[in-house]
This record gives structure tokens, C-alpha cells and sequence, in this order.
């Protein structure tokens, strides 16, 4: 979307935002900084994303909120990279590398012909580093303690699955499936089912159902929506931002630690207001 061009927004009859979700963010930081940065009273986003992803995140203000179940529950599509050779406890960056196999003996051709048995209506296991319940308890939670929870299997419709680019150790791929699809475990069971093991590396989510990435604002152009000030506000001392401790959500701390060159707007080195 256009930096200078914006829509009427009337966030509190109903709106649905379309957000680019910055990397390391949480789904619900990021609907903390619009909610103060446009004041609005009335929002939620409808799907999740991890805060190793990015890309598409869909808020909904006011009377818009209603329908937050229903876009939740539409197609999604994302496209991302498997790292083959490697395994990790989170299936992504999150966690360090647990176990290495083999993966140069591979074909293009064996590559590809391995996406064909996770089409269609398939068996997942969610990762127990996602925020599934376990006992009345956030999987991950359990994970960061070091433990173990059996998490039960569901089945997803994984419509598409394609390799986009193969330049071992790593693919590219797009996949377009249904509401609860991990892709974390896709990489995983993929692997497996090549025999060398492979995690995560990147996931951007580009639609959900007809709304698509390439419509969304960045937290740059929420900002310049930023309302004027109430009358007599500017005359108030200013409130003191307080720095926002990053949320310790599974293995954050690894993958910062890890990578030098974090986003520059994320809230684990800027407050959020």
C-alpha cells in the first residue's frame, strides 16, 4: 500500500486492518501498538502468527470484530524456506540445532516428487513449542520447563505444496492450506519423510482468503495515522514510556541472540507504546 495514500478509517464503527507483522513480534504486540497508537477501544487480529514469521496479520476494530471468525477460519498461503540436513527441538530458529543427517545424495526430482503425500486432507502434529492447550497449560510453556506432553494429532487440508527454488541445503516452497496447518511441523514430517531431517528457517503469510500481503500496511504507516491529540492534552506533562520486557515465548532469547541484526522497530530493543 501506498505510504502517502490512505483510506477514510472509522475504527470504531468497523474496520479490517491488514498488517505486515514485523519479525520477533508477537501477534498481540502488535495489537497492543495499534490499539495505543490509533486509540482504539474495540480490536483483535483473527489468526496468529509466530513472532519468527511475518507477513500478513488481519485486525479487526469495532463492530468488524463480529467477523473475526469467520476470516480466521478462510485459506491461508505462505511461502517460506525448509533448511534440510538439520533438526531442532521448535522445528524452526527458535531452539539450536538438536541433530544433523545427510542431504547432498538428494535429487531435485525426489525433492519435489516428496511434496505429493502432504497434499490434501492430512494428519499434523502441532510442535510443543506452539500455543496449544495441554492440560489446561500452553504447550510451549511446558517446553521452556524442559518437559515433555503428548499432543494430539488433528487433521488440515494442505491444498498446494510447491518447491519454489531448491539450493541445498535449502528450498523455497508456497503452500496454501487450511486454518491450524502448522508449517513448523510440515517442515519437520517433510524432512522425515526424505530421510535428513530439516526446521524452519522463514515463513512469511502473503493471504488469508482474498486479503493479501501485498495490501497491508507496515507499523511505519500506522504510525502516520496517529491522531492529533485531545484538546488540553498537549498541555499535560508527558507519561513516562516504560521499556517493554520482551515476552519470553519459548526460545526467543536463542534466535536474538543468534542473530545480531534484529528488526529496528521490535519491541525487543523499543518500547511499544
Amino acid at each position: 500500500m501506498s505510504d502517502t495514500a490512505f483510506p477514510p478509517f472509522d475504527f470504531e464503527a468497523g474496520e479490517v486492518l491488514l498488517l505486515d507483522k514485523p519479525l520477533t513480534w508477537t501477534s498481540f504486540d502488535v495489537v497492543r501498538k495499534v490499539k495505543n497508537t490509533l486509540r482504539i477501544k474495540k480490536i483483535g487480529h483473527a489468526g496468529t502468527l509466530d513472532p519468527l514469521a511475518t507477513g500478513l496479520l488481519i485486525l479487526c476494530t469495532g463492530k468488524k470484530t463480529k467477523e473475526i471468525d469467520l476470516i480466521q477460519a478462510q485459506e491461508k498461503e505462505y511461502t517460506g524456506t525448509f533448511r534440510l540436513g538439520q533438526t531442532t527441538p521448535s522445528f524452526d530458529l527458535e531452539t539450536p540445532v538438536d541433530a544433523e543427517q545427510p542431504f547432498e545424495h538428494l535429487t531435485e526430482a525426489e525433492i519435489r516428487e516428496a511434496t505429493a503425500p502432504f497434499t490434501g486432507l492430512i494428519e499434523q502434529t502441532p510442535p510443543l513449542f506452539s500455543a496449544v492447550k495441554v492440560n489446561g497449560e500452553r504447550a510451549y510453556e511446558v517446553a521452556r520447563r524442559g518437559g515433555e506432553a503428548e499432543i494430539k494429532s488433528k487433521q488440515v487440508t494442505i491444498r498446494e505444496f510447491e518447491i519454489t527454488r531448491i539450493a541445498l541445503p535449502d528450498i523455497d516452497f508456497r503452500v496454501t492450506c487450511s486454518k491450524g496447518t502448522y508449517i513448523r511441523s510440515l517442515a519437520r514430517d517433510f524432512g522425515a519423510a526424505l530421510g535428513c531431517g530439516a526446521h524452519l528457517t522463514k515463513l512469511v503469510r502473503t493471504r488469508i482468503g482474498e486479503y493479501r500481503l501485498s495490501e497491508a500496511l507496515n507499523m511505519e504507516q500506522i504510525d502516520a495515522l496517529r491522531p492529533p491529540r485531545p484538546e488540553g492534552e498537549a498541555s499535560r506533562p508527558p507519561r513516562q514510556q516504560k521499556q517493554r520486557r520482551p515476552e519470553r515465548r519459548a526460545g526467543l532469547e536463542y534466535f536474538n541472540a543468534n542473530n545480531a541484526a534484529t528488526e529496528p522497530d521490535s519491541p525487543t530493543n523499543s518500547a511499544i507504546e
